[in-house]
Protein backbone atom coordinates (compact mmCIF):
# COMPACT_ATOMS: atom_id res chain seq x y z
CA UNK A 1 0.00 0.00 0.00
CA UNK A 2 1.38 3.41 -0.91
CA UNK A 3 1.89 5.70 2.07
CA UNK A 4 3.51 8.67 0.38
CA UNK A 5 4.85 9.97 -2.91
CA UNK A 6 7.08 12.96 -3.56
CA UNK A 7 9.06 14.38 -6.45
CA UNK A 8 11.45 17.26 -6.93
CA UNK A 9 13.22 18.95 -9.81
CA UNK A 10 16.22 21.21 -9.24
CA UNK A 11 18.55 23.27 -11.36
CA UNK A 12 22.05 21.84 -10.79
CA UNK A 13 23.50 25.35 -11.13
CA UNK A 14 21.67 26.32 -7.93
CA UNK A 15 23.62 23.71 -5.99
CA UNK A 16 26.83 24.76 -7.71
CA UNK A 17 26.28 28.35 -6.58
CA UNK A 18 25.50 27.24 -3.02
CA UNK A 19 28.72 25.22 -2.94
CA UNK A 20 30.74 28.15 -4.25
CA UNK A 21 29.17 30.61 -1.85
CA UNK A 22 28.84 28.54 1.35
CA UNK A 23 31.15 25.55 0.85
CA UNK A 24 31.55 23.35 3.91
CA UNK A 25 28.79 25.11 5.83
CA UNK A 26 26.27 24.17 3.12
CA UNK A 27 27.55 20.59 2.89
CA UNK A 28 27.50 20.08 6.67
CA UNK A 29 23.96 21.47 6.98
CA UNK A 30 22.38 19.45 4.17
CA UNK A 31 24.24 16.18 3.54
CA UNK A 32 25.10 13.12 5.62
CA UNK A 33 28.69 11.84 5.77
CA UNK A 34 27.72 8.90 3.51
CA UNK A 35 26.24 11.26 0.91
CA UNK A 36 29.29 13.50 1.03
CA UNK A 37 31.69 10.60 0.58
CA UNK A 38 29.68 9.25 -2.35
CA UNK A 39 29.36 12.64 -4.06
CA UNK A 40 33.00 13.60 -3.52
CA UNK A 41 34.10 10.36 -5.22
CA UNK A 42 32.16 11.26 -8.39
CA UNK A 43 33.62 13.00 -11.42
CA UNK A 44 30.47 15.16 -11.54
CA UNK A 45 30.24 15.89 -7.83
CA UNK A 46 27.85 18.84 -8.18
CA UNK A 47 25.35 16.71 -10.13
CA UNK A 48 25.59 14.04 -7.45
CA UNK A 49 24.87 16.56 -4.70
CA UNK A 50 21.97 18.00 -6.72
CA UNK A 51 20.32 14.59 -7.11
CA UNK A 52 20.65 13.95 -3.39
CA UNK A 53 19.26 17.40 -2.60
CA UNK A 54 16.25 16.64 -4.83
CA UNK A 55 15.81 13.27 -3.09
CA UNK A 56 15.62 14.96 0.31
CA UNK A 57 13.02 17.42 -0.99
CA UNK A 58 11.01 14.56 -2.53
CA UNK A 59 11.25 12.48 0.66
CA UNK A 60 10.02 15.35 2.82
CA UNK A 61 7.02 15.63 0.50
CA UNK A 62 6.39 11.87 0.63
CA UNK A 63 6.43 12.08 4.42
CA UNK A 64 3.75 14.76 4.16
CA UNK A 65 5.61 17.34 6.21
CA UNK A 66 8.11 19.17 4.08
CA UNK A 67 10.90 20.55 6.25
CA UNK A 68 8.87 21.25 9.36
CA UNK A 69 7.47 19.34 12.34
CA UNK A 70 10.95 18.20 13.33
CA UNK A 71 12.02 16.96 9.87
CA UNK A 72 15.47 18.28 8.93
CA UNK A 73 17.76 17.91 5.92
CA UNK A 74 20.22 15.54 7.56
CA UNK A 75 17.40 13.33 8.88
CA UNK A 76 17.22 11.90 5.36
CA UNK A 77 20.15 10.42 3.50
CA UNK A 78 20.46 8.61 0.19
CA UNK A 79 22.15 5.23 0.67
CA UNK A 80 22.59 2.21 -1.55
CA UNK A 81 21.56 -1.29 -0.57
CA UNK A 82 24.05 -4.14 -1.22
CA UNK A 83 22.26 -4.71 -4.54
CA UNK A 84 23.05 -1.12 -5.53
CA UNK A 85 19.41 -0.02 -5.32
CA UNK A 86 19.17 3.46 -3.83
CA UNK A 87 16.92 4.12 -0.87
CA UNK A 88 16.66 6.64 1.94
CA UNK A 89 17.97 6.13 5.46
CA UNK A 90 15.92 8.16 7.90
CA UNK A 91 16.83 9.34 11.40
CA UNK A 92 15.48 11.85 13.91
CA UNK A 93 12.21 13.58 13.09
CA UNK A 94 11.98 12.01 9.63
CA UNK A 95 12.14 8.52 11.12
CA UNK A 96 9.55 9.46 13.75
CA UNK A 97 7.23 10.71 11.01
CA UNK A 98 7.77 7.54 8.96
CA UNK A 99 6.87 5.41 11.95
CA UNK A 100 3.74 7.51 12.54
CA UNK A 101 2.43 7.05 8.99
CA UNK A 102 3.32 3.35 8.65
CA UNK A 103 0.32 1.11 9.42
CA UNK A 104 0.62 -1.05 12.55
CA UNK A 105 2.19 -4.43 11.90
CA UNK A 106 3.78 -3.29 8.64
CA UNK A 107 7.26 -2.17 7.58
CA UNK A 108 7.95 0.87 5.43
CA UNK A 109 9.87 0.56 2.18
CA UNK A 110 11.35 3.63 0.53
CA UNK A 111 12.02 3.44 -3.19
CA UNK A 112 13.75 6.28 -4.98
CA UNK A 113 14.87 7.13 -8.44
CA UNK A 114 17.47 9.78 -9.20
CA UNK A 115 18.33 11.27 -12.56
CA UNK A 116 20.02 14.25 -14.10
CA UNK A 117 20.08 15.85 -17.48
CA UNK A 118 22.10 19.03 -17.00
CA UNK A 119 21.19 21.61 -16.09
CA UNK A 120 18.41 19.75 -14.21
CA UNK A 121 18.35 16.92 -11.65
CA UNK A 122 15.31 15.17 -10.27
CA UNK A 123 14.20 12.58 -7.77
CA UNK A 124 11.04 10.64 -7.03
CA UNK A 125 10.44 9.00 -3.65
CA UNK A 126 7.71 6.45 -3.00
CA UNK A 127 7.00 5.10 0.48
CA UNK A 128 4.99 1.90 0.70
CA UNK A 129 3.95 -0.37 3.54
CA UNK A 130 5.00 -3.99 3.18
CA UNK A 131 4.71 -7.15 5.23
CA UNK A 132 7.58 -7.46 7.74
CA UNK A 133 10.60 -9.16 6.20
CA UNK A 134 9.55 -8.39 2.61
Amino acid sequence: MMIGLGSDLIDIRRIEKALERHGERFLDRIFTPIERARSESRANRVQSYAKRFAAKEACSKALGTGFRDGVYWRDMGVVNLPTGRPTMELTGGALERLRAITPAGMDARIDITLTDEPPMASAVVMITSVQPGS
